[in-house]
């Protein structure tokens, strides 16, 4: 048994957990709809401006997490050095990854015949379907049993047809 584990039981659980904290995954697929919502509002919103938009938006976003992190809360409890710096990074990256999937789904979209509105009703279900299986991972990796996972899915299932309402209701 380690100092670590003697001082403080559990507390390889709990940096585990952290470790395996998918809320910014939860928040950048949140984010990402939220953008796809506010293109829609628009006539007409080019699909190589709402590709850089989802990704620019969602690397701001990150960085602001990233800072509110290193100079808000951790700066109080310990002194930044590289290694902090570069955990926080890696901590907060699923903001960014989350945005990569509805992107893509607005790149490829021409693909597969769609106009800007079909673009814009895919990228938004990519966002939700992120969000759900964001969630569910964090719950799975947190150890929830599959009621606690269902019972997530369902909320951000939810959380995600509440954003399609706006979208309906503002375009309409």
């Amino acid at each position: 048994m380690s100092r670590t584990d003697r001082i403080m039981p559990g507390a390889r659980s709990v940096e585990h957990r952290a470790a395996s904290d998918y809320t910014g995954g939860v928040y950048g697929s949140m984010l990402a709809a939220s953008v796809v919502v506010g293109a829609a509002t628009q006539d007409s919103f080019p699909r190589p401006e709402l590709v850089l938009l989802l990704l620019l938006t969602g690397l701001a976003f990150w960085i602001a997490h990233v800072h509110a992190q290193l100079f808000g809360a951790r700066l109080a409890r310990q002194a930044l050095d590289r290694r902090v710096v570069l955990r926080v990074c890696r901590e907060e990256w699923p903001i960014v990854k989350a945005a990569v999937p509805p992107a893509a789904a607005v790149a490829v979209s021409p693909l597969l015949g769609l106009d800007i509105q079909g673009a814009l009703w895919l990228a938004l279900c990519v966002a939700v379907a992120g969000q759900i299986g964001w969630s569910m991972a964090a719950a799975r990796r947190a150890g929830a049993g599959w009621p606690l996972v269902t019972a997530t899915a369902v909320v951000n299932l939810v959380l995600g047809l509440l954003i399609i309402t706006l979208k309906i209701l503002l375009t309409h």
